[in-house]
């Protein structure tokens, strides 16, 4: 039996900021001297995901610049390292250095590149082809993939278990979605039991544009049980004490012999412990309220903001975002603006007022009702005394989107917008509007889990958070009289089960139909939703908590007749 010392070091990297990578990389090594190995988050010199940064060779250059200067600082304690590589011929490689006493001892190229789902690393990265490798610390053959490679059957990960590994580490930049924590402890968990040996899984943590990584890194001994668990969704370094088989195959006496197995370190004796702990698990509504607040705060903050204004209405959407907003960025600076129109109800101006109230935020108040009128006048001569259709609506919320714009550019404020899943998926939104901004933070939740959000957030505090008449009152636009969403739309507990099975689930307008929903309401929504495509390519990016959220995950042709 085996003993390896290994700290899980959950990083929140920024994608390109090489130098602060390197500097959250140095700030652990100092809580590592009692080490045998630490572990890093895949590419977390770089960022995660890099999209087309990986094309320029600059980038990459300075990726293994980056990676240099950490392994000049290692010392006894083996480091794994993610970062951007570089082959001879200019291929690029998503790898993992192992870095020991100032050197490189040894890279890794992952082997198995993932092209579904938000996934396009085969666009961005060559798959590695050079022969695997094991690492001997302190005794003990370490194996060591990165993320998709424990996905693959027979892939590296039961190789490198063939080989002789006493212990697989995957480093891991794994996105999370609300089905994604038990598929990877099954993962885990399996792959361990049926190689008889730990696997140690860490993973990557904070907001990344439409991605959020969640931790949830974890240790599994040979039996397939958790030994390990730790925060989801924040950063932490933790160490742990692993005892490992020793693993007898026939190259295992003289595998030292071979340039397949390099010798890191001698083993040492210690006499103290470090235990394995499990963490709580989390509630699905506060797993997902969590990662709307790290996303939200994320992609504020590294895209070099403070603050944020939101257009609040008094109605329930824009209530849960500035209420996100404020757990992620504190009350001073969140700027909710209220601009009522002579449609504005006085119960909504009054509930936001509340809102604001309970939530220490400082409202502004912006009356739109000359601007409409000055608005409607202009357009009387081209289109006559009454708007057709749906213009006076829409004009109102251009209005408001305008004023926000307007305060965004005067005081260097994001703006945030609030439309939810279920009002993208049918196009209940008005492009220039209420899409205006740049982060769409509830963008895929559909609207019956946004008010589940509301409840379980305000069912933490002795004070709800969120006025109860906001969560129980109809639920309106407000932009012509007497207006409720369930004059052009089904109520949102008919409808959100159909959207889902519509796009989470892929299923066809004739399968949708067989599967029970009633055929009249199929066409209806379906074709909603299809017309709607040309809006949702037009609107900000926001947070992806589905399997199947609208952007990088779901990519229809804009012009489609498809009617199946």
């Amino acid at each position: 039996m085996g003993n390896i010392r290994v700290a899980l070091a959950q990083l929140n990297s920024v994608v390109g900021d090489l130098e602060g990578n390197v500097k959250r990389v140095q700030e652990v090594l100092p809580h590592l001297k009692n080490c045998d190995l630490a572990l890093f988050p895949e590419m977390t010199l770089t960022g995660y995901p890099l999209e087309d940064l990986v094309l320029k060779p600059g980038f990459v250059a300075d990726s293994r610049k980056a990676v240099e200067k950490i392994a000049s600082k290692s010392e006894s304690c083996a480091l794994v390292v993610g970062f951007a590589d570089t082959g001879p011929n200019g291929e690029v490689y998503n790898a993992a250095a192992v870095c020991h006493q100032g050197e490189i001892k040894g890279i890794y190229h992952k082997r198995e590149l993932p092209n579904y789902d938000v996934f396009d690393e085969a666009r961005h990265f060559s798959p590695g082809d050079q022969p695997l490798q094991l690492f001997r610390i302190n005794g003990v053959n370490v194996g060591i993939v990165i993320c998709e490679d424990i996905w693959v059957s027979k892939g590296p990960a039961e190789e490198l278990i063939q080989m002789g590994a006493e212990l697989l580490v995957a480093i891991n930049g794994s996105p999370y979605d609300n089905t994604k924590v038990a598929a990877r402890e099954e993962l885990v968990t399996t792959l361990a039991a049926s190689s008889q040996i730990p696997v140690v899984y860490l993973n990557l943590v904070g907001g990344q544009d439409e991605l959020i990584f969640d931790g949830g890194s974890m240790i599994s001994d040979p039996n397939g049980n958790i030994l390990t668990k730790t925060s989801r969704f924040y950063e932490e370094t933790f160490l742990v004490d692993i005892d490992t088989p020793n693993i007898e195959s026939p190259s295992f006496t003289d595998q030292l012999d071979h340039d397949w197995c390099i010798q890191i370190s001698e083993p040492n004796e210690r006499s103290d412990n470090y235990p394995h702990f499990v963490t709580s698990p989390l509630t699905p509504e506060a797993e997902l309220y969590t990662a709307l607040v790290v996303a939200t705060r994320d992609y504020v903050q590294k895209s070099g903001f403070t603050d944020i204004c939101l257009g609040l209405s008094g109605g329930v959407d824009s209530a849960l975002v500035a209420t996100i907003a404020t757990d992620a960025l504190g009350a001073d600076h969140v700027h909710p603006i209220l601009m009522p129109s002579r449609y504005s109800s006085d119960h909504s101006l009054k509930d936001a007022q509340e809102l604001t109230e309970r939530q220490g935020l400082v409202p502004q108040i912006i009356p739109i009702e000359n601007t409409h009128q000055s608005f409607h006048d202009l357009l009387t001569p081209s289109v006559g005394d009454e708007l057709p259709g749906f213009t006076d609506e829409n004009l109102q919320a251009r209005i408001r989107g305008v004023l926000l714009m307007a305060l965004s550019n005067a005081f260097g404020w994001l703006v945030l917008t609030t439309g939810n899943k279920s009002e993208s998926a049918v196009g209940f939104s008005t492009l220039y509007g209420d899409t205006a901004g740049a982060y769409a933070v509830i963008r895929d939740v559909y609207k019956t889990k946004v008010y589940e959000l509301c409840r379980w957030r305000n069912e933490q505090e002795d004070s709800p958070v969120i006025p109860e008449n906001i969560l129980t009152k109809a639920p309106s636009a407000e932009l012509r009289p007497d207006q409720r969403d369930d004059q052009r739309l089904p109520p949102y507990e008919i409808l959100d089960p159909l959207l889902e099975a519509y796009i989470e689930g892929d299923r066809t307008r004739a399968e949708l139909i067989k599967d029970g929903f009633q055929q009249e309401l199929v066409d209806q929504v379906v074709k909603m939703v299809d017309l709607a495509e040309y809006k949702r390519r037009q609107t900000p990016l926001g947070p992806r908590v589905t399997t199947k959220g609208f952007g990088r995950d779901r990519r229809l042709p804009v012009v489609n007749r498809y009617d199946g």
